[in-house]
């Protein structure tokens, strides 16, 4: 195949087929004198050790969703949450639901992606999902309940708005209550099951998006940039113009008693 091709037609084949070329092919690519094909086939190569690497990644993300199926559940959702530390702004759950064999290249906790690569994944898991919802809690519920609490309600919420039911859910960390299917809550989660990564990523691009758009009422703050978070520039922002409704009052108290709704 590649004896009468020049390097940049080889090179056209095999970014276009990839893993799909034969043995025989890489062969061919390997014992070719030429050194253009020789950097091809050096590049194909480490792609391959990329490729390989990143499948057994995940497939050790997606152990506990095999486990689960062993034990007989079928559909089997991943919960978390986003947006527990701010100063400012709702809690969000994210739930996800996939169906088995379902491998999303890159899907891992959202705190160790890119925002780039979160808004691709957030597309390619709505897509390519049985089913995925959001839940949230609110300022007011997260002064009112603790942002212990809200959180679990913005999870539970997450699991009942999925339109199709889970008959098992895997948290990060916590126990959901009220949800009224078993659960496994795992410690670093989002790190470790698949689901629980993609829900993560759900829940973070979803709260992310709401602050960006409430940056645009409440412009004053920086909301856009550190998405209510305890920066610098915002806790300066407090100090200037005191907080506003979208300031958690529980957490906010001590840096400022005045109040600006705006």
């Amino acid at each position: 195949m590649f004896r009468s091709k020049s390097v940049a037609e080889i090179q056209k084949i095999v970014t276009e087929q990839g893993n799909l070329l034969s043995d025989t092919e890489i062969s061919f690519l390997n014992q070719d004198p030429r050194v253009g094909v020789s950097k091809i086939y050096q590049q194909f190569c480490r792609q391959r050790v990329l490729i390989e690497k990143e499948n057994n990644r995940l497939q050790n993300m997606a152990l506990y969703e095999k486990q689960a199926r062993e034990q007989g559940f079928k559909l089997i959702a991943g919960v978390d949450e986003a947006g527990r530390g701010p100063l400012a702004g709702p809690v969000v759950a994210g739930a996800v639901i996939f169906s088995e064999g379902c491998l999303i290249k890159g899907v891992n906790d959202s705190k160790k992606l890119t925002p780039l690569a979160r808004a691709r994944l957030f597309a390619e898991i709505k897509e390519k999902a049985v089913c995925w919802a959001v839940g949230m809690a609110n300022v007011e519920e997260i002064d009112n309940l603790n942002i212990l609490q809200a959180s679990l309600v913005a999870m539970r919420r997450a699991v009942q708005n999925l339109t199709t039911h889970p008959d098992y859910v895997m948290v990060d960390a916590v126990q959901i209550p009220e949800v009224g299917v078993p659960q496994l809550p795992i410690i670093k989660g989002d790190g470790k099951s698949i689901t629980i990564a993609a829900a993560s990523i759900i829940a973070k691009v979803t709260r992310d998006r709401m602050m960006e758009d409430y940056d645009k009422k409440f412009p004053a703050y920086g909301f856009g940039r550190h998405k209510g978070y305890g920066t610098r520039d915002h806790i300066k922002a407090l100090q200037l113009y005191g907080y506003c409704s979208l300031h958690r009052q529980t957490f906010v108290r001590n840096i400022t008693i005045s109040s600006a709704d705006g």
